[in-house]
């Protein structure tokens, strides 16, 4: 979002991912052996969840009801159970309130393969424990690492569709927009990764949204997004997050955009055993390096 002027763009204040409700692959995993991943229903259980997940999400919008100026417009994964989902939720938002709605490929869940046997994958899961989560591509499937390469394309598109007011269809000046993406677990995880440029070490550590969950990333004062605005330091390290992306989340809650965080390691120090701080600093190791060389044995 670096090439968008502030002042010259109405920039979404929440982006909410949302996942699917509770499937029927979530609770017999036998299901994907004679179904395919994306026709997978919602059960009775995960339409209630979306329903109420509906109700949440367009209190959070309406500042339950004392805001007057809201708009949200959808994306959504074509699989059955997230386009179920998207409509259990909708019930919750009236017509006015929508700017529109897309269906987005590129936000499917990680393809695992066509119909899956059982206990053949559950040794492929296994063996993904060991091989590492990001980088273990399924049989005939996908990697972690293939879902942040097409996710990173949908993240150009969303940016082109605000820069070139795409999403401003019956929105008035003032209006508060908001994106809400309906997805998968993983989808979500690596939409954050992105999102914040968090490293393939941080994204093995965090955890996978429950049914229904959401993620709020809300724009703060200063032009940033921020998970520290909706969600508390709790919700955050249950989710993952070490003391240090926590630290950085509440940084960005008030940061100007475009501001350089140089607490956060994994920007700049992590990458390296060892910067000097200046080019005086340089100088100065080198020719202490050349005296300590220099020292007879």
């Amino acid at each position: 979002m670096e090439h968008l002027p502030l002042q010259d763009h109405m920039l979404p204040k929440r982006i909410i991912l949302v996942r699917h409700g509770e499937s029927q692959g979530n609770l017999d995993d036998t299901a994907y052996t004679t179904t395919p991943d994306n026709q997978i229903a919602l059960t009775p259980h995960g339409i209630d969840q979306a329903h109420l997940v509906g109700q949440r999400i367009r209190r959070l919008l309406s500042d339950d009801d004392r805001s007057h100026n809201w708009k949200a417009y959808f994306y959504v994964s074509p699989y059955h159970r997230t386009r179920s989902t998207l409509s259990e939720i909708g019930k919750s938002f009236p017509r006015n309130r929508i700017l529109g709605v897309r269906e987005e490929c590129r936000i499917r869940e990680q393809d695992f393969g066509n119909f899956q046997v059982e206990e053949r994958m559950k040794a492929i899961k296994h063996t993904r424990e060991r091989f590492g989560r990001f980088f273990f591509r399924f049989p005939d499937g996908e990697s972690a690492a293939d879902v942040f390469d097409r996710l990173s394309s949908f993240m150009e598109s969303l940016w082109r569709d605000i820069d070139m007011k795409r999403l401003d269809h019956h929105h008035k000046l003032g209006d508060e927009i908001n994106l809400i993406i309906v997805s998968h677990g993983l989808t979500i995880r690596v939409f954050l990764m992105k999102w914040f440029k968090w490293t393939v070490e941080q994204f093995e550590h965090l955890n996978n949204p429950g049914n229904c969950e959401f993620r709020v990333i809300q724009l703060g004062s200063g032009g940033d997004y921020s998970l520290a605005i909706h969600h508390s330091e709790e919700e955050l390290l249950h989710w993952g997050l070490s003391p240090e992306m926590v630290a950085d989340q509440r940084w960005r809650a008030n940061a100007t955009k475009g501001d350089w965080n140089e607490k956060c390691s994994w920007y700049l120090d992590s990458f390296f055993d060892y910067l000097p701080s200046s080019d005086s600093s340089s100088d100065s190791d080198n020719n202490n390096n050349k005296k300590v060389s220099s020292l007879p044995p």
